[in-house]
Protein backbone atom coordinates (compact mmCIF):
# COMPACT_ATOMS: atom_id res chain seq x y z
CA UNK A 1 0.00 0.00 0.00
CA UNK A 2 1.59 3.11 -0.92
CA UNK A 3 1.65 6.57 1.10
CA UNK A 4 2.34 10.18 0.69
CA UNK A 5 5.56 10.07 2.15
CA UNK A 6 7.53 7.50 0.39
CA UNK A 7 10.42 9.26 -1.63
CA UNK A 8 9.64 9.91 -4.93
CA UNK A 9 12.38 7.11 -5.88
CA UNK A 10 10.33 4.59 -4.29
CA UNK A 11 6.72 6.15 -4.46
CA UNK A 12 6.55 6.37 -8.47
CA UNK A 13 7.12 2.22 -8.73
CA UNK A 14 4.84 1.69 -6.30
CA UNK A 15 2.12 3.65 -7.75
CA UNK A 16 2.95 1.98 -11.33
CA UNK A 17 2.37 -0.98 -9.53
CA UNK A 18 -0.98 -0.10 -8.62
CA UNK A 19 -1.81 0.78 -11.27
CA UNK A 20 -1.35 -2.30 -13.55
CA UNK A 21 -2.14 -0.72 -17.29
CA UNK A 22 0.75 1.88 -17.16
CA UNK A 23 2.77 -1.28 -18.31
CA UNK A 24 0.64 -1.71 -21.65
CA UNK A 25 2.31 1.02 -23.31
CA UNK A 26 3.04 5.13 -22.50
CA UNK A 27 -0.39 5.79 -21.00
CA UNK A 28 -1.13 9.55 -22.20
CA UNK A 29 -5.01 9.02 -22.35
CA UNK A 30 -6.43 9.85 -18.41
CA UNK A 31 -8.20 12.76 -20.05
CA UNK A 32 -10.76 9.78 -21.60
CA UNK A 33 -9.78 7.43 -18.96
CA UNK A 34 -7.84 6.84 -16.49
CA UNK A 35 -5.50 3.91 -15.41
CA UNK A 36 -8.02 1.67 -12.79
CA UNK A 37 -6.09 1.17 -9.49
CA UNK A 38 -5.41 -2.28 -8.88
CA UNK A 39 -7.59 -1.90 -5.31
CA UNK A 40 -10.42 -0.25 -7.05
CA UNK A 41 -11.10 -3.18 -9.41
CA UNK A 42 -10.49 -5.81 -6.65
CA UNK A 43 -13.17 -4.00 -4.14
CA UNK A 44 -15.33 -3.81 -7.56
CA UNK A 45 -14.50 -7.19 -7.90
CA UNK A 46 -15.71 -8.48 -4.92
CA UNK A 47 -18.68 -6.74 -4.77
CA UNK A 48 -19.65 -8.16 -7.81
CA UNK A 49 -18.70 -11.83 -6.83
CA UNK A 50 -20.90 -10.97 -3.36
CA UNK A 51 -23.73 -10.31 -5.75
CA UNK A 52 -23.22 -13.06 -7.88
CA UNK A 53 -23.28 -15.59 -4.90
CA UNK A 54 -26.17 -13.68 -2.68
CA UNK A 55 -27.96 -11.66 -4.90
CA UNK A 56 -29.37 -8.00 -5.07
CA UNK A 57 -32.64 -7.94 -4.05
CA UNK A 58 -32.12 -9.15 -0.15
CA UNK A 59 -32.87 -5.67 2.41
CA UNK A 60 -29.17 -5.85 3.21
CA UNK A 61 -27.67 -5.58 -0.01
CA UNK A 62 -29.93 -2.15 -0.23
CA UNK A 63 -28.44 -0.94 3.25
CA UNK A 64 -25.46 -1.46 2.16
CA UNK A 65 -25.48 0.12 -1.66
CA UNK A 66 -26.90 3.27 0.78
CA UNK A 67 -23.26 3.00 2.73
CA UNK A 68 -21.55 2.99 -0.48
CA UNK A 69 -22.85 5.75 -1.90
CA UNK A 70 -22.15 7.46 1.10
CA UNK A 71 -18.83 6.68 0.94
CA UNK A 72 -18.45 7.88 -2.85
CA UNK A 73 -20.16 11.30 -1.93
CA UNK A 74 -17.49 11.69 0.94
CA UNK A 75 -14.60 10.89 -1.24
CA UNK A 76 -15.64 13.64 -4.23
CA UNK A 77 -16.09 16.10 -1.16
CA UNK A 78 -12.43 15.94 -0.12
CA UNK A 79 -11.69 16.30 -4.12
CA UNK A 80 -13.45 19.21 -4.06
CA UNK A 81 -13.15 20.72 -1.00
CA UNK A 82 -16.94 20.63 -0.11
CA UNK A 83 -19.50 19.02 2.14
CA UNK A 84 -21.51 15.61 1.00
CA UNK A 85 -24.52 17.33 1.93
CA UNK A 86 -23.48 19.16 -1.56
CA UNK A 87 -22.85 16.37 -4.08
CA UNK A 88 -24.97 14.17 -5.89
CA UNK A 89 -23.86 10.86 -7.63
CA UNK A 90 -24.62 10.55 -11.50
CA UNK A 91 -23.96 8.73 -14.35
CA UNK A 92 -20.74 11.09 -15.71
CA UNK A 93 -20.03 14.54 -16.05
CA UNK A 94 -22.71 14.53 -19.40
CA UNK A 95 -25.50 13.48 -16.88
CA UNK A 96 -24.27 15.85 -14.03
CA UNK A 97 -24.15 18.83 -17.05
CA UNK A 98 -27.81 18.01 -17.95
CA UNK A 99 -29.03 18.18 -14.62
CA UNK A 100 -27.48 21.77 -14.09
CA UNK A 101 -29.16 23.22 -17.34
CA UNK A 102 -32.46 21.77 -17.11
CA UNK A 103 -32.47 23.08 -13.56
CA UNK A 104 -33.26 26.23 -14.23
CA UNK A 105 -37.04 27.78 -14.72
CA UNK A 106 -36.84 28.36 -18.34
CA UNK A 107 -38.80 30.78 -20.48
CA UNK A 108 -38.86 31.28 -24.16
CA UNK A 109 -36.91 34.16 -24.96
CA UNK A 110 -33.89 33.65 -22.42
CA UNK A 111 -30.63 33.23 -22.71
CA UNK A 112 -28.01 30.47 -22.60
CA UNK A 113 -23.78 31.25 -22.62
CA UNK A 114 -21.09 29.14 -23.18
CA UNK A 115 -17.90 29.50 -25.45
CA UNK A 116 -16.55 28.47 -28.45
CA UNK A 117 -14.12 25.49 -26.66
CA UNK A 118 -16.81 22.81 -24.73
CA UNK A 119 -17.07 19.74 -25.10
CA UNK A 120 -20.24 17.84 -26.08
CA UNK A 121 -21.41 16.74 -22.82
CA UNK A 122 -21.66 20.59 -21.64
CA UNK A 123 -22.69 21.97 -25.13
CA UNK A 124 -25.35 19.32 -26.18
CA UNK A 125 -27.56 20.12 -23.12
CA UNK A 126 -27.63 23.49 -24.38
CA UNK A 127 -28.79 22.90 -27.77
CA UNK A 128 -31.35 20.67 -26.83
CA UNK A 129 -32.78 23.38 -24.38
CA UNK A 130 -32.45 25.90 -27.44
CA UNK A 131 -34.55 23.51 -29.18
CA UNK A 132 -37.15 22.48 -26.65
CA UNK A 133 -37.51 25.83 -25.45
CA UNK A 134 -36.82 28.48 -27.82
CA UNK A 135 -33.88 29.43 -25.65
CA UNK A 136 -30.74 31.79 -27.13
CA UNK A 137 -28.00 30.48 -26.88
CA UNK A 138 -24.66 32.15 -27.36
CA UNK A 139 -21.27 30.59 -27.91
CA UNK A 140 -18.54 33.24 -26.88
CA UNK A 141 -15.29 33.13 -29.18
CA UNK A 142 -12.10 32.88 -26.10
CA UNK A 143 -9.70 31.78 -29.06
CA UNK A 144 -7.71 28.93 -27.86
CA UNK A 145 -8.75 29.92 -23.89
CA UNK A 146 -5.31 30.80 -22.56
CA UNK A 147 -5.68 34.19 -22.17
CA UNK A 148 -8.18 34.86 -19.13
CA UNK A 149 -8.26 38.82 -19.81
CA UNK A 150 -9.37 37.72 -23.46
CA UNK A 151 -11.93 35.08 -22.16
CA UNK A 152 -13.43 37.40 -19.63
CA UNK A 153 -13.90 40.56 -22.22
CA UNK A 154 -15.56 37.82 -24.31
CA UNK A 155 -17.76 36.62 -21.63
CA UNK A 156 -18.57 40.20 -20.36
CA UNK A 157 -19.86 41.05 -24.19
CA UNK A 158 -22.10 37.86 -23.88
CA UNK A 159 -23.53 38.09 -20.93
CA UNK A 160 -26.47 40.50 -21.45
CA UNK A 161 -29.47 40.96 -19.58
CA UNK A 162 -31.88 37.96 -19.71
CA UNK A 163 -28.97 35.40 -19.25
CA UNK A 164 -30.26 33.00 -17.22
CA UNK A 165 -27.27 30.23 -17.16
CA UNK A 166 -23.64 30.65 -18.15
CA UNK A 167 -22.06 26.91 -18.82
CA UNK A 168 -18.32 26.51 -19.34
CA UNK A 169 -15.12 23.86 -19.17
CA UNK A 170 -12.92 24.69 -16.08
CA UNK A 171 -10.27 23.41 -18.24
CA UNK A 172 -10.90 22.96 -22.27
CA UNK A 173 -11.15 19.60 -23.52
CA UNK A 174 -9.69 20.71 -27.03
CA UNK A 175 -6.71 22.91 -25.90
CA UNK A 176 -6.04 22.10 -22.64
CA UNK A 177 -6.75 25.68 -21.66
CA UNK A 178 -8.01 26.50 -18.24
CA UNK A 179 -10.22 29.27 -17.40
CA UNK A 180 -10.68 31.66 -14.83
CA UNK A 181 -13.73 30.05 -13.10
CA UNK A 182 -13.42 32.40 -10.23
CA UNK A 183 -13.54 35.73 -11.96
CA UNK A 184 -16.53 34.18 -14.58
CA UNK A 185 -18.68 32.89 -11.79
CA UNK A 186 -18.44 36.64 -10.28
CA UNK A 187 -19.23 38.42 -13.85
CA UNK A 188 -22.33 35.89 -14.35
CA UNK A 189 -23.46 36.44 -10.67
CA UNK A 190 -23.15 39.96 -11.15
CA UNK A 191 -25.72 39.73 -14.17
CA UNK A 192 -27.81 37.05 -12.34
CA UNK A 193 -27.09 33.94 -14.22
CA UNK A 194 -26.51 30.60 -12.51
CA UNK A 195 -22.76 29.20 -13.22
CA UNK A 196 -22.27 25.45 -14.72
CA UNK A 197 -18.78 24.12 -14.44
CA UNK A 198 -17.93 20.63 -16.78
CA UNK A 199 -15.12 19.82 -14.29
CA UNK A 200 -13.78 16.87 -16.94
CA UNK A 201 -10.29 17.81 -17.27
CA UNK A 202 -9.93 19.89 -14.21
CA UNK A 203 -10.77 17.29 -11.56
CA UNK A 204 -7.73 15.12 -9.98
CA UNK A 205 -5.53 17.48 -12.64
CA UNK A 206 -5.25 20.62 -10.69
CA UNK A 207 -6.51 21.77 -7.25
CA UNK A 208 -10.25 22.63 -7.30
CA UNK A 209 -11.90 23.99 -4.29
CA UNK A 210 -15.43 24.52 -5.74
CA UNK A 211 -17.14 26.75 -2.55
CA UNK A 212 -14.00 29.22 -3.06
CA UNK A 213 -14.33 29.28 -7.06
CA UNK A 214 -18.06 30.58 -6.30
CA UNK A 215 -19.88 28.27 -8.74
CA UNK A 216 -23.54 26.60 -8.69
CA UNK A 217 -23.27 23.68 -10.27
CA UNK A 218 -19.43 21.64 -10.80
CA UNK A 219 -20.09 18.66 -12.89
CA UNK A 220 -17.39 15.70 -12.66
CA UNK A 221 -16.08 12.10 -13.96
CA UNK A 222 -15.33 9.35 -12.01
CA UNK A 223 -13.16 7.59 -14.77
CA UNK A 224 -11.01 10.32 -16.09
CA UNK A 225 -8.43 12.11 -13.76
CA UNK A 226 -9.86 10.50 -10.59
CA UNK A 227 -8.99 6.92 -11.71
CA UNK A 228 -12.81 5.29 -10.96
CA UNK A 229 -14.48 2.87 -13.32
CA UNK A 230 -17.05 4.26 -16.38
CA UNK A 231 -20.79 5.01 -15.96
CA UNK A 232 -20.48 6.96 -12.69
CA UNK A 233 -19.77 10.67 -11.60
CA UNK A 234 -20.95 13.44 -9.48
CA UNK A 235 -22.24 17.00 -9.59
CA UNK A 236 -21.40 19.94 -7.06
CA UNK A 237 -24.44 21.82 -5.93
CA UNK A 238 -23.96 25.04 -4.21
CA UNK A 239 -26.14 25.43 -0.74
CA UNK A 240 -27.13 28.82 -1.75
CA UNK A 241 -28.82 27.53 -4.61
CA UNK A 242 -30.16 24.19 -3.51
CA UNK A 243 -33.85 25.41 -3.07
CA UNK A 244 -33.79 27.24 -6.60
CA UNK A 245 -33.32 24.71 -9.26
CA UNK A 246 -35.79 23.07 -11.04
CA UNK A 247 -36.22 19.25 -11.38
CA UNK A 248 -35.83 18.15 -14.93
CA UNK A 249 -35.46 14.40 -13.91
CA UNK A 250 -36.30 12.30 -10.82
CA UNK A 251 -37.27 9.73 -9.50
CA UNK A 252 -37.41 7.47 -6.14
CA UNK A 253 -33.66 7.92 -5.20
CA UNK A 254 -34.67 12.05 -5.29
CA UNK A 255 -37.36 12.16 -1.81
CA UNK A 256 -36.55 11.37 1.38
CA UNK A 257 -40.49 9.98 1.40
CA UNK A 258 -43.04 9.54 -1.30
CA UNK A 259 -46.65 8.09 -1.16
CA UNK A 260 -48.94 6.24 -4.06
CA UNK A 261 -50.28 9.73 -4.15
CA UNK A 262 -47.19 10.81 -5.67
CA UNK A 263 -46.93 13.70 -2.59
CA UNK A 264 -43.31 13.33 -1.46
CA UNK A 265 -40.43 15.04 0.92
CA UNK A 266 -37.43 16.00 -1.86
CA UNK A 267 -34.22 15.09 0.01
CA UNK A 268 -33.08 18.61 1.51
CA UNK A 269 -29.49 18.29 0.58
CA UNK A 270 -27.82 17.44 -3.08
CA UNK A 271 -29.38 13.93 -3.14
CA UNK A 272 -32.33 15.57 -4.82
CA UNK A 273 -30.55 15.17 -8.05
CA UNK A 274 -30.26 11.58 -7.88
CA UNK A 275 -32.92 10.26 -10.09
CA UNK A 276 -32.16 6.80 -10.65
CA UNK A 277 -29.93 3.42 -10.00
CA UNK A 278 -26.21 2.95 -9.92
CA UNK A 279 -24.04 0.52 -10.80
CA UNK A 280 -23.20 -0.69 -7.07
CA UNK A 281 -19.80 -2.14 -7.48
CA UNK A 282 -18.94 1.38 -10.22
CA UNK A 283 -19.93 3.51 -7.40
CA UNK A 284 -17.53 1.63 -4.40
CA UNK A 285 -14.58 1.60 -7.23
CA UNK A 286 -15.72 5.46 -7.67
CA UNK A 287 -15.04 5.51 -3.78
CA UNK A 288 -12.43 3.63 -3.65
CA UNK A 289 -10.29 5.43 -6.50
CA UNK A 290 -10.97 9.01 -4.89
CA UNK A 291 -10.19 7.73 -1.72
CA UNK A 292 -6.86 5.91 -3.19
CA UNK A 293 -5.71 9.10 -4.65
CA UNK A 294 -6.80 11.70 -1.77
CA UNK A 295 -4.81 8.83 1.16
CA UNK A 296 -1.98 7.16 -0.07
CA UNK A 297 -0.99 9.06 -3.25
CA UNK A 298 -1.55 12.75 -1.86
CA UNK A 299 -3.25 15.70 -3.98
CA UNK A 300 -1.01 18.40 -3.27
CA UNK A 301 2.00 15.67 -4.63
CA UNK A 302 -0.51 14.43 -7.67
CA UNK A 303 -1.14 18.22 -8.72
CA UNK A 304 2.62 19.42 -8.34
CA UNK A 305 3.79 16.06 -10.76
CA UNK A 306 0.92 16.67 -13.42
CA UNK A 307 1.85 20.27 -13.69
CA UNK A 308 5.52 19.96 -13.28
CA UNK A 309 5.15 17.15 -16.14
CA UNK A 310 2.62 18.64 -18.65
CA UNK A 311 4.65 21.63 -18.58
CA UNK A 312 7.76 19.68 -19.55
CA UNK A 313 5.98 17.64 -22.43
CA UNK A 314 4.82 20.81 -23.87
CA UNK A 315 8.39 22.06 -23.83
CA UNK A 316 9.61 19.21 -25.16
CA UNK A 317 7.05 18.93 -27.63
CA UNK A 318 7.63 22.76 -28.52
CA UNK A 319 10.85 22.07 -29.53
CA UNK A 320 10.42 19.80 -31.88
CA UNK A 321 10.52 21.56 -35.78
CA UNK A 322 7.22 21.05 -37.11
CA UNK A 323 5.51 20.71 -34.20
CA UNK A 324 2.73 23.21 -33.22
CA UNK A 325 1.72 22.68 -29.38
CA UNK A 326 -2.01 24.63 -28.86
CA UNK A 327 -1.93 24.52 -24.92
CA UNK A 328 -1.20 27.94 -23.98
CA UNK A 329 1.43 27.10 -21.75
CA UNK A 330 1.12 29.57 -19.16
CA UNK A 331 -2.15 28.49 -18.26
CA UNK A 332 -2.31 24.73 -18.71
CA UNK A 333 -3.67 21.88 -16.58
CA UNK A 334 -2.92 18.32 -17.60
CA UNK A 335 -3.71 18.01 -21.14
CA UNK A 336 -1.19 19.11 -24.19
CA UNK A 337 -2.47 19.30 -27.63
CA UNK A 338 -0.76 19.48 -30.66
CA UNK A 339 -0.11 19.43 -34.67
CA UNK A 340 2.78 18.00 -36.83
CA UNK A 341 3.17 19.89 -40.04
CA UNK A 342 2.10 17.90 -43.11
CA UNK A 343 0.04 14.89 -40.91
CA UNK A 344 -3.42 14.63 -40.20
CA UNK A 345 -3.78 13.79 -36.62
CA UNK A 346 -5.49 10.25 -37.04
CA UNK A 347 -2.41 9.14 -39.61
CA UNK A 348 0.16 10.83 -36.60
CA UNK A 349 -1.23 9.15 -34.34
CA UNK A 350 -1.00 6.08 -35.54
CA UNK A 351 2.34 5.99 -36.39
CA UNK A 352 3.16 7.20 -32.98
CA UNK A 353 0.95 4.67 -31.00
CA UNK A 354 3.12 1.58 -33.24
CA UNK A 355 6.69 3.14 -32.62
CA UNK A 356 6.48 4.30 -29.05
CA UNK A 357 3.44 2.05 -28.13
CA UNK A 358 1.53 5.61 -26.69
CA UNK A 359 -2.76 5.88 -25.59
CA UNK A 360 -3.39 8.96 -26.72
CA UNK A 361 -6.13 10.47 -28.93
CA UNK A 362 -6.95 12.81 -31.57
CA UNK A 363 -9.30 16.23 -30.95
CA UNK A 364 -11.11 15.95 -34.18
CA UNK A 365 -12.74 19.61 -34.49
CA UNK A 366 -8.50 20.35 -34.33
CA UNK A 367 -6.87 18.18 -35.95
CA UNK A 368 -4.57 17.65 -33.43
CA UNK A 369 -3.05 15.25 -31.01
CA UNK A 370 -3.80 15.22 -27.11
CA UNK A 371 -1.73 13.67 -24.65
CA UNK A 372 -3.03 13.71 -20.81
CA UNK A 373 -0.21 14.22 -19.01
CA UNK A 374 -0.82 11.60 -15.56
CA UNK A 375 1.37 11.85 -11.88
CA UNK A 376 2.44 8.24 -12.76
CA UNK A 377 3.81 9.24 -16.01
CA UNK A 378 7.80 9.38 -15.92
CA UNK A 379 10.08 11.52 -17.52
CA UNK A 380 12.02 8.53 -19.95
CA UNK A 381 8.05 7.79 -21.06
CA UNK A 382 7.88 11.53 -21.91
CA UNK A 383 11.46 11.65 -23.64
CA UNK A 384 10.57 8.83 -25.61
CA UNK A 385 7.56 10.05 -26.78
CA UNK A 386 8.89 13.19 -27.81
CA UNK A 387 11.83 11.45 -29.56
CA UNK A 388 8.81 9.48 -31.56
CA UNK A 389 7.25 12.46 -32.54
CA UNK A 390 10.20 14.26 -33.67
CA UNK A 391 10.73 10.98 -36.04
CA UNK A 392 7.31 11.10 -37.64
CA UNK A 393 8.05 15.23 -37.60
CA UNK A 394 11.19 14.64 -39.59
CA UNK A 395 8.76 12.84 -42.35
CA UNK A 396 5.60 12.57 -44.65
CA UNK A 397 2.88 9.92 -44.47
CA UNK A 398 5.21 9.06 -47.90
CA UNK A 399 8.34 9.01 -46.36
CA UNK A 400 8.32 7.31 -42.94
CA UNK A 401 9.82 4.04 -42.38
CA UNK A 402 7.71 1.66 -43.07
CA UNK A 403 8.39 -0.81 -39.70
CA UNK A 404 9.86 0.77 -36.54
CA UNK A 405 13.09 -0.58 -34.99
CA UNK A 406 11.88 -3.11 -32.39
CA UNK A 407 14.84 -1.44 -29.97
CA UNK A 408 12.96 1.67 -29.91
CA UNK A 409 9.34 -0.47 -29.43
CA UNK A 410 10.80 -2.04 -26.30
CA UNK A 411 12.80 0.99 -24.49
CA UNK A 412 12.82 0.60 -20.89
CA UNK A 413 11.01 2.70 -18.59
CA UNK A 414 12.97 5.22 -16.65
Amino acid sequence: MVTPFLPDDEKLPALREALPSTAAGIYLNTGTAGPLPRESARAMAEAEAWELRTGRADVNYWRDSLERKAEARAAVAAILGTGTGSIALTHATTDGMNIATWAVDWRPGDRAVTTSLEHAGGLAPLRALRDCWGVELELADVGSGGDSAAVLAALDRAIVPGTRLVSVSHVSWATGARLPIGEIAELAHSRGALVAVDGAQAVGAIPVAVEELGVDFYAVPGQKWLLGPEGVGALYCAPSVMDRPRLAFSGLAAFEEMDLAGQGKLWPDARRFENSTLHQPSVLGFARSAAWLSMYVGTNWMYERIARLAAEAATMLADVPGVEVLTPRDNMAGLVTFRIAGWKATTALRELSQRTLCIARTVPPLDAIRISVGFFNTEGELRRFRDGVALVAEHTPETIPHRPKMEFLLGGVE
